[in-house]
């Protein structure tokens, strides 16, 4: 599945909680990840460690760290595009909530893909 389309999940409301993250993170972190997102743009689910991961039932990592602090983009896949979903800081591991969260975004995108899509 090389070469994705890398899409924003939006709440409700129309906002979208990753770039929300984004925008919160100190400009060297965020850099990198655009980096892994355009990576993952080209590459598709052929992307892998130490840029992302597998965590469990379909939902996906990006990482990054800087000066040993661990952060993580949770996202998944719908067709031929990436849905991303929302970051953390990780500690030990990604948290069960947090890949509990990524799961029910991930039904609401499939049942309508169009109302859980980002637009500028």
């Amino acid at each position: 599945m090389p070469g994705v389309q890398v899409v924003f999940y939006a709440e409700r409301n129309g906002s979208a909680p990753v770039l929300d993250w984004l925008d919160g993170l100190p400009p060297k972190v965020r850099d990198k990840f655009i980096v892994r997102i355009e990576r993952l743009a080209d590459l598709g689910n052929e992307l892998r460690r130490p840029e992302a991961d597998l965590l469990r039932d379909g939902v996906y990592e990006l990482r990054v760290g800087h000066m040993r602090v661990n952060y993580r983009l949770l996202y998944f896949f719908h067709g031929r595009a990436a849905v991303l979903s929302h970051g953390l800081r990780k500690e030990a591991k990604v948290p069960s909530a947090d890949i509990e969260r990524t799961l029910a975004r991930k039904r609401a995108f499939a049942s309508v893909p169009q109302k859980h899509t980002y637009e500028e």
